[in-house]
C-alpha cells in the first residue's frame, strides 16, 4: 500500500512537469491558450510548472535517501 502511495506521489508531479514542457512548447510554436492573456505569460507558467514537479522529485528521492542512509560522500 505504501509503494503505491509512493508511486503515485511521484506521477502526479511527473504529470505536472509534462504539461508544463506542453505549456513551453505550444508557446514556442506560437499556439496559444485562451486563458493566458500573453504567450509569455503561457510560457512562465510552464517553465514554473516544469521547474516544480521537477524540484518534488528531486526533494522526493533526496528524502529518500537520506532516510535510508544512503550517502555517496565519504
Amino acid at each position: 500500500m505504501m509503494r503505491m502511495i509512493a508511486v503515485l506521489m511521484l506521477l502526479i508531479p511527473g504529470f505536472i512537469s509534462a504539461f508544463g514542457i506542453k505549456l513551453m512548447r505550444d508557446a514556442l510554436f506560437n499556439d496559444f491558450y485562451a486563458i493566458f492573456f500573453h504567450i509569455s505569460v503561457q510560457f512562465i507558467a510552464g517553465f514554473l510548472l516544469f521547474l516544480g514537479g521537477i524540484a518534488f522529485i528531486g526533494g522526493f528521492i533526496v528524502y529518500r535517501d537520506r532516510k535510508k542512509h544512503k550517502n555517496k560522500r565519504k
